[in-house]
């Protein structure tokens, strides 16, 4: 069993997959940053300056301190239940980017497999009947 999981562990498929989710992770993180520090604050200030991680709903008011409240990290600090929309906006929004480039991604590597099918090749060589075929029409050339 260990014989296996070497082969298995040393193959390159398994080292292309860790690069694919540590570039991954790393992706995840600017497009969180793209939506929460780039998209989201115009599109907050176009609505009249609401920050979508403060849009959400109190299920139950907080122990220590009673509703309402300004902001959900105001919320998250009195022990509130609450419905966070806004940072559920923030998830969709990200979530839709990602499967773009993702879309985006998987459409450049089809179009580039189709240019490597397409690529013409060598035509192949002729067999040895039509060498001998050509050697006799050419002979015959000669004598005639």
């Amino acid at each position: 069993m260990l014989a296996e999981f070497k082969k298995f562990a040393l193959k390159g498929n398994v080292l292309d997959i860790a690069v694919g989710i540590i570039i991954g992770a790393a992706f995840g993180t600017i497009v969180q940053s793209l939506v929460n520090d780039v998209m989201m604050p115009p599109i907050g200030l176009l609505l009249g300056g609401v920050d979508f991680t403060d849009i959400f709903l109190t299920l139950r008011q907080g122990a220590t301190i009673p509703a309402p409240y300004a902001t959900l990290a105001e919320a998250r600090e009195a022990g509130a239940v609450t419905v966070n929309i806004g940072v559920f906006l923030n998830a969709v929004i990200s979530f839709v980017i990602v499967s773009f480039a993702v879309f985006l991604l998987v459409r450049a590597f089809n179009k580039l497999q189709k240019k490597e099918e397409v690529a013409p090749s060598d035509p192949p060589p002729p067999s040895a009947q039509e060498v001998l075929l050509r050697e006799i029409r050419d002979l015959l050339k000669a004598r005639g």
